[in-house]
């Protein structure tokens, strides 16, 4: 067995899923601008009472949309979990900056992976400031 074409299947399958849920999400229509204006139709009982026309492509993706969101942010959070700094134990003679490596990869701190997360969602937002 040649180990450069194999191919783990479970990873193969999480690859599937998530450009299933890419080309869902792609097809189904964006509500962000509707939503500024569904707000101000907010009745007294706290729902908009709306009627829409929504294709197959938005109802299959608003199906799933919740369960694939939650799922997809635990898959975040667990990456993130494993691709954290930790002090590579080097000689420095910057003390309040020792050099980091990452605790899963070992690559050298922020590694790729942390990259691709912090490209991809941006700077996180800031924290509320304490009264």
């Amino acid at each position: 067995m040649n180990d450069d074409l194999y191919e783990d299947p479970i990873r193969q399958r999480l690859r599937e899923h998530l450009e299933a849920m890419l080309i869902r999400a792609d097809k189904a229509a964006s509500w962000r601008e509707e939503t500024g204006r569904l707000r101000g139709l907010v009745n007294h009982d706290g729902f908009v009472p709306i009627r829409t026309r929504l294709s197959t492509e938005d109802l299959d993706f608003l199906a799933d949309a919740r369960d694939d969101l939650l799922t997809f942010t635990e898959l975040g959070l667990r990456l993130l979990d494993l691709h954290q700094p930790r002090d590579a134990g080097g000689i420095t003679s910057d003390h309040a900056h020792p050099i980091l490596r990452c605790r899963s990869c070992m690559w050298r701190w922020p590694c790729p992976t942390f990259r691709a997360f912090s490209d991809s969602f941006g700077p996180p937002p800031a924290l509320p400031e304490s009264a």
